[in-house]
């Protein structure tokens, strides 16, 4: 089974992941859902889902984010 659907805490903030888990638009991180509502607040979020987009057009379904 994969780390993501494993994995009991958020990468981020140490938080558990009992109340949902999402992938980092940033990077690679498996965020709990209220690292997620702060991510999205980053100035540069919208830049990382279209770079995201951009990847999966390309057939990138592993784009490793705009952060590393």
């Amino acid at each position: 089974m994969d780390k993501f659907f494993s994995q009991r805490y958020c990468d981020r903030c140490g938080g558990d992941l009992k109340g949902g888990r999402t992938m980092s638009m940033f990077n690679r991180d498996c965020i709990c859902l209220d690292c997620k509502a702060k991510e999205k607040q980053d100035k540069d979020y919208d830049k990382a889902v279209q770079a995201d987009i951009e990847a999966i057009k390309k057939g990138n379904y592993n784009f490793p984010g705009i952060r590393k």
